[in-house]
């Protein structure tokens, strides 16, 4: 198949690249900056010659978007609503221009889009969506207002020939260096791993080999459209995430951290607190009901694959060094 990934040179976007290269595919990865003959450019706003790489091709992967991984100003919320759905209507309109329009189009959303919540799961049929929440700072909304727009200008570019599937996904877990999985690791390793605010909330999230073969999945079932929950059906309360974790990396104890001392390590790193706080309880009931089934389905196995694999790779990059 050929792929165009616009958007593909964050982690996502790296692990689908190398898994999908690999299995012998053509991937084209539309980027602002450039490197290498599979990556051309485009500014995620306005139709341009990238545009003659998605006539023609068999799957669109959008992953476009600013970074979530910064605090949540003003500025910056705009600039993530901005970049997301900008993006998604200009691949709209290469697509519904293209002579030969791709079969399937998957556009990155996210599980944030539900509600913050303890007592029951979400899904794709029940699943409520948040925005109105009581209790949590008012700027929460913005984040679900941000994945509903996200979601709707994909849905609102009439693509006939094209099937659309909104890729409700949760945190990525991958040995990469730089991703979520690598930098709660070393604050395990270092025993700043314990539970943040008590640790009720409840974390999902997705093994970066279960990612990869829920996409291929997407892409091979005609019958899946609309908006799918990437995510293991293992979602757990952040204090057991944090002591399975742990476990991973042998180490013993994590020292707890407050809801004050969170927005202070926040800041300091110049992240926000939602990524942590926000309880994202998300199950993948469309993708079970249609027959995947996990290779990582809880996260005590999954963290202790991620983990040996990180350590397979630090002890390459230091023999290569």
């Amino acid at each position: 198949m050929k792929v165009v990934i616009p958007g593909g040179t964050g982690q996502v976007g790296t692990i689908l690249d190398r898994a999908l290269t690999a299995e012998g595919h053509h991937v084209v990865v539309l980027t602002r900056a450039p490197k290498g003959d599979r990556q051309v450019y485009w500014d995620g706003t306005t139709l341009g010659d990238w545009a003659t790489q998605i006539d023609g091709s068999d799957v669109v992967i959008n992953l476009a978007g600013r970074s979530v991984s910064c605090r949540y100003t003003r500025e910056n919320l705009d600039a993530m609503m901005n970049s997301r759905v900008d993006s998604a209507q200009v691949v709209g309109k290469a697509i519904a221009a293209a002579n030969r329009p791709p079969g399937v189009w998957l556009q990155m959303s996210t599980a944030t889009i539900y509600a913050h919540r303890f007592d029951a799961p979400n899904d794709e049929h029940d699943g409520v969506i948040g925005g109105s929440e009581p209790d949590v700072p008012d700027y929460w909304g913005f984040s679900v207002r941000i994945a509903k727009n996200w979601e709707a200008a994909q849905f609102r570019v009439p693509t006939p020939h094209t099937r659309k599937v909104a890729l409700r996904a949760a945190m990525v877990m991958s040995p990469d260096r730089g991703g979520v999985f690598d930098v709660l690791s070393r604050l395990a390793r270092l025993g700043l791993g314990g539970p943040v605010a008590g640790g009720r909330q409840f974390v999902s999230w997705i093994h970066d080999l279960d990612f990869v073969r829920a996409v291929r999945f997407l892409i091979e079932r005609d019958d899946l459209t609309g908006p799918v929950n990437l995510a293991s059906p293992g979602p757990l309360a952040h204090r057991q995430f944090m002591r399975e974790l742990r476990s991973a990396w042998r180490m013993p104890f994590g020292l707890p951290a407050t809801r004050q001392m969170a927005e202070l390590g926040a800041f300091a790193l110049q992240t926000d607190t939602e990524l942590l706080l926000k309880s994202r309880r998300v199950v993948p009931t469309r993708l079970t009901d249609a027959g995947f089934t996990f290779e990582f389905p809880q996260w005590h196995a999954a963290s202790a694959d991620l983990a040996a694999r990180l350590r397979s790779d630090s002890r390459v990059e230091a023999l290569s060094g």
